[in-house]
């Protein structure tokens, strides 16, 4: 449990006060009270099945040591936790900006910068591996462009049609700091054969770590501009374009020298943007749940910013979820407080002392029903009693009655993580990812995560036999 003189979370109303100031007038803000508008273009939600797990897999080149790249994995893509450190080094060269991707023979692959960025770099360098963990080096690919000076920066593209594809930015010995983006398409299904380099039209030339999506029958593309030291945002019908630049400057709020884009789907549908904030020394994550068109303001990715470098994120659903079955009772304790509680008092929920001789009213307020999440069926929903909903108001778990609203739905949902010890869970806000219900001061609430094995421990409960 946290040190008492910790100051508490800013209030939700005062946060949300600030947001709104700061954004345009057509902005829209996640959650909030009732009646705010949830933003248009959410994705439907794919919170992972009920004993499965989502699993993040990142393997950036340590701050320190661009000659090798570890391991990190979370279930949360914001906690993420070492799996290996110095997981692969290339036989020679080294290994930057490293894109993971898994292909349909079941395997993982890398592409990487086969060079540090001080010296010419005409090849991108590809390994493969059955675990994520244990890494074999397959070859380096010379990128087949007159004059190449620079080939970095190397990311997978999957496409509707399943065609594997690498976007490539690439710069000619005429002006080797000038960087283009380029196409090159799998020609083969292992991935040893490669078409011909095509540029993407529309993006230009000094644009360079640019990452694509794929939603609908749009292409979407994030480029870093060379000249501004901003990420931009462009749009095309095509993965070779041409490319409509829609937003340049500081048009997501994340400021200047930020470079190595990487966008991956979270489960509630939003989309989280992770770039490095090379400038600082620190490495930064930012949500869109509107389809690009508004972005929280950049959080610093707890644990290993300022140690982790340049690195696209893979998400997969995996077995051995935590398994809580819905429609059942249960009472939730402390992972770490073990004669703690959930318990309701008044409208808040806190953690409080239960023992066999507490009262019959004691037991009904530490005794909750489980139930399919109102805003994603694969997560999960809390009813007390009376059929009020567990839901997070100011960052204060509290119990309401149901409004019928989305605000409220999403308010009162949480997904399932594994917790710390053995059979518990950490409950995850289904509005406000990488936030848990977690206990301070005896109080429950909802705070975004710092990566620290206390937080985990604090935000882990075990649901055992109802109270009452």
């Amino acid at each position: 449990m946290g040190t008492p003189n910790r100051l508490p979370a800013p209030s939700r109303r005062t946060l949300l006060r600030a947001a709104v100031a700061a954004l345009p007038a057509s902005a829209v803000v996640l959650g909030g009270p009732p009646g705010t508008r949830w933003p248009t273009g959410t994705a439907v939600a794919a919170a992972p099945p009920n004993g499965s797990a989502t699993r993040y897999t990142i393997l950036p080149f340590p701050d320190s040591d661009d000659g090798t790249v570890n391991v990190y994995q979370s279930d949360d893509a914001t906690d993420f936790r070492l799996v290996r450190s110095a997981a692969y080094r290339p036989p020679s060269g080294r290994i930057r900006d490293a894109s993971i991707l898994k292909h349909t023979d079941g395997y993982y692959y890398l592409t990487y910068t086969t060079r540090t960025w001080q010296d010419p770099s005409t090849t991108i360098g590809f390994a493969r591996s059955a675990d994520r963990v244990a890494w074999t080096h397959l070859y380096d690919h010379t990128v087949p462009i007159a004059g190449l000076s620079r080939a970095w920066a190397p990311e997978w593209f999957v496409d509707a049609d399943g065609s594997v594809n690498v976007i490539v930015s690439c710069s000619t010995a005429d002006n080797e700091w000038i960087f283009t983006p380029y196409r090159l398409r799998a020609t083969d299904s292992s991935l040893t054969a490669w078409s011909s380099p095509v540029a993407l039209s529309g993006i230009g030339a000094n644009h360079i770590d640019t990452f694509v999506v794929r939603i609908g029958s749009t292409y979407h593309a994030f480029p870093k501009n060379e000249t501004t030291k901003y990420i931009e945002y462009a749009t095309a019908s095509s993965l070779t374009g041409p490319y409509t630049i829609r937003r340049t400057g500081n048009w997501a709020g994340w400021g200047g020298t930020r470079e190595g884009p990487a966008l991956v789907r979270l489960d509630n549908g939003a989309w989280r943007m992770f770039f490095d904030g090379y400038g600082e020394g620190a490495y930064y994550y930012s949500d869109s749940s509107d389809t690009f068109a508004t972005w929280t303001a950049p959080r610093r990715l707890p644990g290993i910013s300022g140690t982790a470098r340049h690195f696209t994120v893979l998400k997969e659903t995996v077995s051995g979820g935590p398994g809580l079955p819905a429609g059942v009772t249960r009472s939730f304790r402390s992972a770490n407080y073990t004669t703690r509680y959930w318990q309701q008092q008044s409208s808040l929920l806190d953690l409080v002392e239960v023992t066999s001789g507490a009262t019959a009213a004691q037991k009904q307020a530490a005794t909750f029903t489980v139930v399919p999440g109102l805003a994603d069926g694969n997560a999960f929903s809390f009813r007390d009693a009376s059929g009020r909903y567990l839901r997070h108001w100011d960052f204060r778990a509290r119990f309401d009655g149901n409004d019928g609203s989305s605000v409220f739905a999403r308010d009162a949902t949480f997904v399932a993580r594994t917790g710390t010890a053995s059979g518990s869970v950490r409950f995850e806000s289904y509005n406000y990812p990488g936030h848990y219900l977690r206990h301070y001061g005896y109080q429950v609430r909802v705070e975004v995560s710092d990566g620290t094995g206390l937080f985990r421990q604090d935000s882990s409960f075990v649901p055992v036999t109802a109270w009452a």
